[in-house]
């Protein structure tokens, strides 16, 4: 299983490392390096292109989000892919992707996958080894692995942003949240239950300096913008 992992643990930084919310501030004129938090994850691209061109900076964070989650989805979610091309080859039977993670070889490929996803998303070589905080990521990798604890993380994140409007706040939330759902929810493996405790481990030691700028209350928040008055 060596070498397998280690090409899994390849595959996966490369696709992580793909440094999507750069390029898209890049197309702006932005070095997201340079404003906002510095941080080249969705929620920075999207709070500094949205203050900058509206609507269309906000599509544009949107769109970094959903390719960093593409990213993850595809480093945890190729091997089975690869999974049901060799049994379709080799008995010509059809078998459900999900089976793949039946066997942990397959398993643990996934999983290797993805943490590499995380690596290379946090410390990206094409960005000097700076990146983001790997919620994205995170989330793409483990709909693909975990979807329902997944999807109660999620709510999780909607619900604690909606109240508080903080995106660091929501994201530590869910990031204690997944792994709970995981641990509890029956028929979770146990090396994708350890797997969602590491993810939520890493994203909360990412989010370190947010935890700081809450207590101090300096964080910055999401603010709904009120309707212009009328004249």
């Amino acid at each position: 299983m060596l070498i397998p992992l280690i090409l899994a643990a390849i595959a996966g930084y490369l696709l992580g490392a793909l440094p999507f919310g750069w390029l898209i501030a890049r197309k702006f004129g932005i070095n997201i390096f340079e404003h906002g938090s510095k941080n080249p994850g969705a929620t920075n691209v999207k709070r500094v292109l949205g203050e900058k061109f509206g609507a269309k900076g906000k599509r544009a964070g949107d769109l970094a989000f959903s390719l960093d989650a593409l990213k993850g989805a595809a480093a945890a979610g190729w091997p089975a892919f690869l999974h049901v091309y060799e049994v379709k080859k080799n008995t010509g039977a059809d078998v459900s992707l999900g089976s793949a993670y039946a066997d942990s070889n397959w398993a643990y490929m996934a999983i290797t996958g993805l943490v590499f996803a995380l690596v290379g998303h946090s410390f990206s070589c094409w960005t000097r080894f700076k990146g983001g905080k790997g919620v994205a990521t995170s989330a793409g990798g483990l709909c693909v692995l975990l979807p329902i604890p997944t999807l109660l993380g999620l709510v999780s994140w909607v619900l604690v942003f909606q109240v508080s409007r903080y995106v660091s706040l929501a994201s530590i939330v869910a990031a204690v949240v997944l792994p709970a759902a995981a641990s509890f929810w029956p028929g979770t493996p146990r090396p994708f239950a350890i797997l969602a405790t590491v993810i939520g481990v890493f994203v909360i030691l990412r989010h370190r300096a947010n935890i700081t700028r809450l207590r101090n209350g300096t964080e910055n928040k999401f603010v709904k913008k009120s309707a212009a008055p009328s004249a």
